[in-house]
């Protein structure tokens, strides 16, 4: 009694769908984009079902927070897919730490890192910390400032 039973989703199906385009030596981007669109279509189709069980039973934060991300992350990679984009402000690029951002750096070993980024000055053999952000910005801008304090 009060046991449902387990909502159908298409995990194996989503699965084989991308083993069948990541094993592909060369991928045309006709069936990257089909690929693409129907990995979406399994990830809305389980949103919804968890929207509907998420009605039923209580969520924990952590789980709320974590679903909050993921929906909006779908709709990070949704608007990306139906514009025929590449780039969306703010970009989620983790679930477990959302406010990380890529930065890319072009060095040779990493081209893009992440974190935080920071301005630190040293005076007199003790670092203070003059900026930390998450997004990328512009060192020569906080210059004038950094030297004045």
């Amino acid at each position: 009694m009060g046991q449902r039973p387990k909502p159908r989703t298409y995990r194996e199906k989503a699965r084989r769908a991308y083993l069948s385009l990541a094993k592909q030596r060369r991928i045309g981007y006709r069936a990257l984009r089909r690929g693409i669109g129907k990995q979406l279509t399994f990830i809305k189709r389980d949103l919804r079902i968890i929207e509907e069980l998420a009605a039923i039973t209580a969520l924990s934060r952590r789980q709320y927070k974590q679903l909050l991300v993921i929906q909006e992350l779908y709709r990070q990679q949704r608007l990306m897919y139906t514009k025929r984009v590449y780039h969306v402000e703010d970009r989620i690029v983790s679930i477990h730490q959302p406010h990380i951002r890529p930065i890319v750096r072009g060095k040779a070993k990493a081209k893009v890192e992440f974190g935080a980024k920071v301005s630190v000055s040293m005076v007199q053999g003790y670092a203070f910390l003059e900026r930390r952000q998450w997004d990328n910005f512009n060192e020569g801008v906080t210059l004038i400032e950094s030297v004045e304090t």
